[in-house]
Parts: C-alpha cells; sequence; structure tokens
C-alpha cells in the first residue's frame, strides 16, 4: 500500500503558549520547521499556559521527571500508539503536560504510549 504520512502534535516550553500540529513528511517521527510540516499552530487562550511537561512513571506522578526539551508526539497509521521524540517512554510510563489558568485552575493532559489521551 502507499505511504502515508504520520500526523502529530510538538510542544516547546519556551512557547508554552501554544502548541503546533504537524505532518511528519520525512518519516522521522518528530517535527521539522525546516521540511514544511507545519500544519496548524494552535494558540493557548484566556492567558492560560504549559507549564510543565514531565515524564511520570506511576499514577501519581510521584516525583515528576521534567521534560525541558521540546516533545513531539506522533501517531502513525494504522497503529494506535503514540511515538515520543524528545523523550524515552516505555510500559506504563507516559507524559503529563500540566495547564496553569491565571486563577489557579489545573489541568493535567496524560499521554501513554497505547495513545491513550487522558484529560483531568
Amino acid at each position: 500500500s502507499p505511504w502515508k504520512p504520520a500526523y502529530g502534535v510538538y510542544f516547546d516550553l519556551t512557547t508554552n503558549k501554544q502548541f503546533i500540529y504537524f505532518v511528519d513528511l520525512n518519516n522521522l517521527n518528530g517535527y521539522e520547521v525546516a521540511n514544511g510540516e507545519l500544519l496548524n499552530t494552535i494558540s493557548i487562550t484566556k492567558n492560560n499556559y504549559i507549564s510543565n511537561i514531565n515524564k511520570c512513571t506511576n499514577t501519581a506522578c510521584t516525583p515528576p521527571a521534567p521534560i525541558s526539551s521540546p516533545l513531539s508526539i506522533t501517531f502513525k497509521r494504522p497503529n494506535s500508539s503514540a511515538i515520543f521524540t524528545g523523550a524515552t517512554i516505555t510500559g506504563s510510563e507516559y507524559i503529563q503536560i500540566t495547564v496553569k489558568s491565571p486563577g489557579g485552575a489545573t489541568a493535567l493532559i496524560k499521554l501513554y504510549p497505547s495513545g491513550r489521551v487522558q484529560v483531568n
């Protein structure tokens, strides 16, 4: 069957009020600006922002392991599993993205290697 590109999201804490939706045109499992892979820059509104991106090894995410480098999460068809570039995630580990509001409310987005996405 003909090759179909993977799609993904890219996070960089230096621009913590946005993330990037991209197409992985060269099949390298990550976002590359120079390769024209940008599909859309998604702005986080209402002064909310990404405060942390952590690698977690247990349900409570204690202690969290901060990920300071840019992170790409790619999904290749027909598989539903997630491919992480910028962090090594195995087994029951997962990525937790913390989004905060100026009023102090917090939302947690958990991304698992199986492709499961959970928002608390």
